[in-house]
């Protein structure tokens, strides 16, 4: 065999590599020899997998070498459709600002234009004046007016402010500390009040992805009316994916402190049993949206109410006694300055005003046990005729009243009937069962909450009342024959 240079090899090779392994050119320098119609790349081939290959260079020598082929489907007929983009105008561009009602305060854009095109500019609004760094330089402030849709936004409240929206979200987030000027910080807290600006805080948590937070504050964890406000509260709350924190204020009705240091900015809103609505000024701020349970409709500001019919329970309860034949009535009154009780001590005198020889005598007293006792033997140990009746305003007073009766050596309700308020488990614990205004605690609770949530979402919660239901039990009955009565 003769041998063979190195240059006949490398040569052989590179032939060899033109070729392919089969022995055939490669692809692309098969189509580089093949112009005319007989081409492949001027039809339509089917791949392995069975799609459609067609060339889109067109046949022979039109199509550039290498030209590569792309599958065709359904995208090919939108595509098809589709109208060609215009082309744009050669030369630089400008951006224009575009106009927005609310001046600086609103959200700014732009858009492209070719070069030559004149500039619209809006004139200042009245009053305006340049805003820079959060404040407004000049100009006097613009009339708290809100958008035309009805809601104030974050928007009107900046353009009421003279502020931007990130101020102001700062302002009423609680964050402004450090950032904002103690002075600016009021002017936005005013604006909102002027406006009646509530955040729409659904919103914020679905773009920050955190749950809601309620506060429910109580005068005390000692009574079970609370806790079973609590546990409806807890249900409606839960069901909506919203936590619940139980605050017992230290201070009872008194003016609540704030347990988070900046409740406003832990909190997303305040529901509260019981209690004034100014003892939860430090809760609340002017942001936390504010629910009142058990409260006067009248004069708290809050964004709902949601009440029992006191007035009706108080009444049922007079006619009751009445019907029976009790006259000589007192009144263990809870000693405590909330509105609950007024309603009761109001509602009792009116009905028994209404009836012709009655008399009513009030005892003030703790709310306790003990604190009913000592009202009840008082009230029955005067100098004047001994009542046959003792309405208590709630069934803790009552269990104290039913003691002095008995430490007395009279018995219930042969000698005196004693009645109780709110149906809590000591109603039944006693013996006799004290009758008593069955208040619904749970169904409170869960009221408080959906109006809550209603508020929370931007709505307007309906003012509740809930009806009550008078329980007719043994510590009730006819009054003992009256000795100085005529025979």
């Amino acid at each position: 065999m003769a041998a063979v240079s190195g240059s006949t090899r490398l040569r052989r090779r590179a032939g060899a590599d033109r070729r392919g392994r089969d022995g055939r050119p490669p692809r692309a320098a098969r189509r580089q020899r093949r112009p005319g119609t007989g081409s492949p790349s001027a039809g339509t081939a089917r791949r392995r997998d069975g799609t459609a290959v067609t060339d889109t260079a067109g046949p022979g020598p039109e199509r550039a070498p290498g030209h590569p082929a792309r599958r065709t489907g359904a995208g090919d007929a939108a595509r098809a459709a589709t109208p060609p983009r215009r082309p744009q105008a050669a030369g630089p561009a400008h951006a224009t600002e575009l106009a927005h009602p609310y001046g600086a305060a609103g959200v700014a854009g732009t858009v492209a234009e070719p070069a030559g095109t004149p500039r619209a500019v809006a004139p200042p609004a009245a009053g305006a004046g340049e805003v820079r760094g959060g404040a407004r330089a000049t100009g006097t402030r613009p009339p708290a007016t809100q958008a035309a849709s009805g809601r104030p936004t974050s928007r009107d409240v900046a353009r009421v402010a003279g502020v931007s929206q990130a101020t102001v979200s700062l302002v009423l987030g609680d964050k402004w500390r450090g950032r904002v000027s103690p002075r600016t910080a009021d002017a936005v807290r005013q604006a909102a009040r002027e406006l009646g600006y509530r955040p729409n805080l659904a919103a914020r948590h679905l773009r920050l992805g955190r749950t809601r937070t309620a506060l429910l504050v109580v005068p005390a964890l000692s009574n079970e009316f609370f806790a079973r406000v609590y546990a409806g509260a807890a249900e409606v709350a839960a069901a909506h994916g919203v936590g619940v924190v139980l605050y017992p204020s230290p201070e009872g009705i008194g003016p609540a402190r704030d347990p988070f240091g900046s409740a406003q900015a832990t909190l997303d809103g305040v529901i509260a049993s019981s209690m004034a609505a100014d003892a939860l000024a430090a809760l609340r701020g002017d942001g936390l949206p504010l629910v009142m349970l058990d409260s006067n409709p009248d004069r708290d500001r809050a964004a709902a109410t949601v009440n029992v019919d006191i007035e009706a329970g108080m009444g049922r309860l007079v006619e009751h006694l009445l019907a029976l034949g009790h006259r000589r009535v007192a009144h263990l009154a809870a000693a405590v300055d909330s509105w609950t009780f007024h309603a009761r001590a109001a509602a009792l005198a009116t009905a028994l005003r209404a009836v012709p020889g009655t008399s009513v005598h009030t005892e003030y007293a703790p709310l306790s046990v003990a604190g009913g006792l000592s009202a009840a033997e008082r009230a029955l140990a005067g100098p004047d005729a001994r009542p046959t009746a003792l309405i208590c305003d709630d069934d803790v007073l009552a269990a104290g009243a039913c003691k002095a009766v008995r430490r007395l050596g009279l018995r219930v309700p042969q000698d005196v009937s004693v009645t109780g308020f709110d149906d809590v488990s000591l109603a039944t614990a006693v013996e006799p069962e004290l009758t008593t205004v069955r208040l619904p605690a749970e169904e409170v609770g869960a009221a408080g909450m959906r109006a809550l949530l209603t508020v929370l979402d931007g709505g307007v919660p309906d003012m509740t009342r809930l009806p009550v239901e008078l329980v007719s039990r043994a510590s009730t009955a006819a009054p003992p024959p009256d000795p100085a009565a005529p025979a």
